[in-house]
């Protein structure tokens, strides 16, 4: 698909995967809109990508955390004037413990970013795609979506509504050309397991077990562009999904619980 003039927006964009993304997308000539919390990472990572590509690079601080911000991004890019042919739905967090000790007002901040933004941009974008006839989204799910998951019950709950409702959603619009994939990745190297207190997990504990963002990102790049409907990154994550689909959910559960508790424990 030819990118020359088109814009991509990505958010959650200046670490791990959705960098890794908007390097992609930059490299095959997109020009990119890139969003997170922090304008100085955003300043960094667009002075970083810009040594890469010779693409227009436009930075928005917004905290998806909030749903007012959502909303004030879209209108902002509405009022630019700027076409967004690619949307990237990365930004998402999680947070670790066991649900009865956890922090509520954590856990609704996490839904209303990992679900919330997540609705609010590809209802906005979607709206403008379908009405010419063109355009590709990619929403960042992952492995957890199609696992229960004891130790970040919240975390997991949210992904599994963003594969449901990137699947549903995608049907809807078969016809129109746009198409929406969703990318599932499993346990990979960026900053996340710090920001949700994962550090203890015998899963995080388990250095061997990281993928590599940056093949993450090409995984799921690759099938934004064949339009698929989803891609699992790793062989390792294919068949744990594949197995869990065999097995009762409590089995997994219990399974997952195993995997995902304190190592001390």
């Amino acid at each position: 698909m030819s990118a020359e003039g088109k814009y991509a927006l990505v958010t959650g964009a200046t670490s791990g995967i959705g960098k890794e993304l908007a390097k992609l997308l930059a490299q095959d000539g997109y020009n990119l809109i890139i969003v997170s919390r922090n304008q100085e990472e955003l300043n960094n990572v667009s002075a970083e990508i810009k040594q890469l590509s010779d693409v227009n690079i436009q930075t928005i601080a917004k905290d998806l955390f909030k749903n007012e911000d959502a909303f004030a991004l879209c209108d902002e890019v509405k009022a630019q004037g700027i076409q967004i042919d690619v949307l990237v739905n990365d930004a998402g967090q999680g947070l670790y413990g066991l649900f009865k000790d956890t922090d509520i007002a954590r856990e609704l901040d996490i839904i209303n970013l990992n679900i919330g933004a997540l609705v609010i941009l590809t209802k906005h974008f979607v709206k403008e795609m379908v009405a010419r006839g063109d355009g590709k989204i990619l929403n960042l799910g992952s492995v957890a979506g199609k696992l229960p998951g004891p130790w970040q019950s919240v975390y997991h709950a949210t992904k599994a509504f963003v594969l449901s409702f990137t699947t549903s959603v995608r049907e809807e619009v078969k016809d129109t050309g746009v198409t929406l994939t969703a990318l599932m990745p499993g346990v990979t190297d960026t900053d996340f397991f710090n920001k949700a207190g994962m550090n203890d997990s015998k899963a995080v504990q388990d250095q061997s077990a990281k993928a590599d963002p940056a093949t993450v990102a090409k995984d799921g790049y690759e099938a934004l562009k064949k339009g698929e409907d989803r891609v699992i990154s790793g062989l390792q994550n294919n068949i744990q999904v594949h197995m869990a689909n065999l097995m009762p959910d409590s089995t997994v559960a219990h399974s997952m619980a195993e995997q995902q508790k304190p190592a001390e424990s």
